[in-house]
């Protein structure tokens, strides 16, 4: 009789998902979901969820393969000398391999105040609590939004399309991944839309109270409600787990996402640090990454050789409401280049990655192995050159 290979993959999201699915190439595989939430959160539209202007919701129903079991509830622990995960619930799930996809969160705030009166959309019940405290709000209530990333852009200019005031303070530069060019194309949009932007070296958050922010010049601005998006952390169970991970708590692996602590866990997503060298939040890495970690697993039950990761970059795309965007575009090593593209256009092509992103999650459900990642991101020079440098230096 055919043995069968149980694959636990840790985490429903976008890493999780594909990998789950692309691991139904192999009829000897069993594959467990094991996710805290009873469906996929669509990260990239809870600035929408915020605003009333979409879901950010899915039903695993729509995205996972025939087979593949799902498990809603947190694991606790991974025990890699049972080859087992732990349960909040409690029980345990065994496994000869595991995929560690559990995603990240928004970071916690050192800033006085901010824990408590701030709040964090990074996560779908945070932006529901948000949404909720909105809806209760005057509608000519001031809105806060801190940080200039694209959590931070995306979420102020959603809300200010809905007619609120709003104001972004940026902690230094407003998008900081962006060209000159096309930072000055977002703050053209944002402004358009009504939003008060608060940039430069004074334009960062000290403390945060029920009703107003305060900056670092002093000044205090009216704030009942504050948004915090500023920096992302991932969730510590590789660490609570005795994984090794890096300062952030992301899991350290080699270029085949492989544990570099055990060869039977693979990571995948925003919570990977391919040696040492994390690729980008993003559900632009974490699909790859996961269809990757997936592979790895399939090189080795075909007893092959595992391939390093190859993985390129085109973009980053941010939305500016529902009428318009700024894409800028990037080399395959995810550097900016001087090109982008603006207004209407950009904003029909961000909605078009947006749903093309969930198809492929469903395309690869219906179809293991349709997934193709862009490659060409030179990834391995750019590691070689890195460590060349570092022993120099030492």
């Amino acid at each position: 009789m055919e043995r069968v290979v149980r694959v636990v993959v840790v985490g429903g999201g976008y890493a999780g998902i594909i990998a789950a699915n692309r691991l139904r190439t192999r009829e000897d595989v069993q594959i467990t979901v094991i996710n805290p939430r009873p469906r996929f959160v669509e990260r990239i539209r809870l600035h929408q969820l915020v605003a009333g202007s979409g879901s950010a919701a899915v039903e695993y129903a729509a995205l996972l393969g025939a087979g593949i079991r799902l498990i809603v509830d947190e694991a606790t622990v991974i025990d890699g000398v049972r080859r087992s995960v732990a349960l909040k619930s409690g029980g345990n799930v065994a496994y000869d391999y595991l995929i560690y996809a559990v995603g990240s969160h928004g970071a916690a705030p050192a800033v006085p105040g901010a824990a408590e009166y701030a709040y964090d959309i990074a996560e779908f019940e945070h932006a529901e609590q948000l949404r909720d405290a909105l809806a209760g709000a005057d509608a000519a209530a001031p809105v806060t939004v801190v940080g200039a990333g694209p959590t931070g852009i995306e979420t102020a200019a959603e809300l200010a399309e809905q007619g609120r005031p709003v104001t972004l303070v940026c902690g230094g530069l407003l998008g900081p991944y962006l060209t000159t060019a096309a930072r000055r194309s977002v703050a053209r949009q944002l402004t358009t839309l009504g939003v008060t932007i608060v940039d430069g070296p004074d334009a960062k958050v000290t403390a945060v109270h029920p009703h107003s922010v305060v900056l670092a010049d002093g000044r205090e601005l009216p704030s009942p409600i504050t948004v915090w998006t500023a920096g992302f952390g991932v969730p510590d169970l590789a660490a609570r787990s005795g994984l090794s991970t890096d300062a952030v708590g992301r899991l350290l692996t080699d270029e085949t996402l492989t544990s570099i602590d055990d060869p039977r866990i693979l990571a995948a997503g925003d919570a990977a640090a391919p040696s040492g060298q994390p690729l980008r939040m993003s559900c632009q890495a974490a699909i790859p990454l996961g269809a990757h970690a997936a592979g790895t697993i399939l090189s080795r039950l075909a007893e092959s050789e595992p391939a390093a990761i190859d993985i390129a970059f085109i973009g980053q795309c941010i939305s500016l409401g529902r009428k318009r965007a700024t894409m800028q575009l990037a080399h395959f090593d995810d550097t900016a280049r001087r090109a982008y593209l603006a207004g209407r256009f950009a904003a029909t092509v961000k909605e078009a990655i947006c749903k093309s992103t969930v198809w492929g999650l469903a395309r690869e459900a219906r179809k293991p192995g349709s997934y193709s990642a862009i490659k060409g991101g030179k990834r391995q020079q750019r590691i070689a050159a890195a460590m060349a440098l570092a022993d120099q230096q030492r």
